[in-house]
């Protein structure tokens, strides 16, 4: 089968939607998804999503980022990033976005790990449902957009160093060969290439895997960020995330003899290696987490969801210590993109957590995620709408049979990749000790 269309964009999280809803309104555009609709790493954001706070709050938060990021972020994109942040809000809020209000009507901000200030607007402790789900809802409104469920991206169609569209499998093991004119890559993040992680299964790096096959820049995806707490659990499957708000709101890590050793607001990279140091020295799988300090009125109405899941799992978090563990979460690295999405291929962008603009450095500032992929997503749809009469629609010829099963070795392809990523940044940073 073959579709045509102005624009096609692969995922359906926050990326992906607000990129389409960015689009102008007279452009045809195909998404597709993995999976469901509603299966998307955005759904299960915790914490929240940042704002700038006034203008004094600027060089704070500037301060905050970087140094989560141990100095390695893109200081442009950081910047842009910040001084987007309020009208990001305020368009969420506009699509029915209901964040936590104080009694003034004001917004609510809470703290997390590594801020100096709270500044993290949320919603319960579903913030990235709520913000998905009205996202999707004002998507599927739209007449030009066409959503296809579980149907994944074999590869992208190159010609002439130009992405001309995209090959997609359906569930039923169907070939669709989908012509655009501009291609948003918006597929997520790494977590299904780990055996404990936060993330959907199902997310297993294919963009990046497609990059390497054709000489697309990418930029640190051995980036990987540890989440210091996740729900210990002997069961396989998806970790549980124990949000890092809260800690923010006061909740504590005991050893084995319940005794402290972290600092617990200290950014995620710095808290995960010392539980990780701590689970060595007491000879168990986990560590303890006390929410017991943060009163219950506060966990029941900021933390509903964490509340539930750990009550069906036997434990009380208004009375005991739940065990957690760190897992894999978030990935800092990607297809590396420009200030505006643009990857180094012409008429292909990225977005969201399979691209690389720099915002995060070596390790993600806690909420930063949701706005990065935000705003840099209405910049990509911003930029297409900018260029499109600058580009034809290319011809192509494309023989679906050959592409069938191309895929099969994309997860090897992309730890090897990281690997050898790893031992260069190894060795760099070994010479520059020197």
């Amino acid at each position: 089968m073959k579709l045509t269309t102005d624009v096609v964009i692969v995922g359906t999280g926050v990326g992906g939607l607000y990129c389409a809803l960015n689009l102008p309104k007279d452009k045809d555009i195909i998404m597709i998804t993995k999976a469901a609709v509603d299966e998307s790493d955005s759904f299960l954001a915790q914490g929240g999503i940042c704002m700038l706070k006034n203008d004094e709050d600027y060089d704070s938060y500037f301060e905050d980022t970087m140094r989560a990021g141990h100095y390695e972020n893109r200081k442009e994109s950081v910047d842009i990033m910040i001084r987007s942040s309020q009208e990001t809000i305020a368009d969420l809020i506009s699509y029915g976005v209901d964040f936590k209000r104080n009694e003034d009507g004001s917004l609510a901000f809470t703290k997390e790990g590594a801020h100096s200030t709270p500044r993290i607007c949320f919603h319960e402790d579903e913030t990235g449902k709520e913000i998905t789900s009205h996202l999707l809802k004002a998507v599927q409104e739209l007449p030009n957009v066409k959503i296809i469920e579980h149907c994944r991206m074999t590869d992208i169609i190159e010609k002439d160093g130009r992405c001309a569209g995209i090959v997609a499998q359906h569930e039923n093991g169907s070939m669709t060969e989908i012509d655009a004119r501009f291609t948003v890559l918006a597929t997520g993040g790494v977590g299904g290439l780990f055996e404990n992680s936060t993330n959907y299964p199902h997310l297993t790096a294919d963009a990046l895997a497609i990059a390497i096959k054709h000489g697309i820049e990418l930029e640190n995806i051995d980036y990987i960020q540890i989440h210091p707490t996740t729900l210990f659990s002997r069961k396989p499957g998806r970790r549980f995330l124990i949000s890092e708000s809260v800690r923010g709101e006061g909740a504590v890590l005991f050893n084995s003899h319940m005794e402290r050793f972290v600092d617990e607001l200290q950014p995620r990279d710095v808290v995960a290696a010392a539980i990780s140091e701590q689970m060595k020295k007491d000879g168990r799988p986990y560590v303890w987490l006390s929410m017991k300090p943060i009163p219950k009125e506060v966990i029941l109405s900021h933390f509903p969801n964490i509340y539930r899941r750990c009550r069906e799992e036997g434990y009380d978090v208004t009375r005991e210590c739940i065990p957690v563990v760190p897992a894999q979460h978030y990935f800092m690295g990607g297809i590396k993109v420009d200030r505006y999405s643009k990857t180094s291929m012409e008429n292909l962008y990225a977005t969201g957590e399979t691209a690389c603009n720099g915002v995060h450095g070596r390790n993600r500032l806690a909420s930063n995620s949701l706005l990065e992929s935000l705003v840099f997503a209405k910049r990509a749809a911003k930029r297409i709408a900018e260029t499109f009469d600058d580009y034809d629609m290319i011809e192509t010829d494309t023989d679906l049979a050959a592409y069938r099963g191309c895929d099969k070795d994309y997860g090897k392809t992309v730890l090897n990749e990281m690997e050898r990523m790893r031992k260069y940044h190894e060795q760099h940073n070994t010479e520059n000790k020197r």
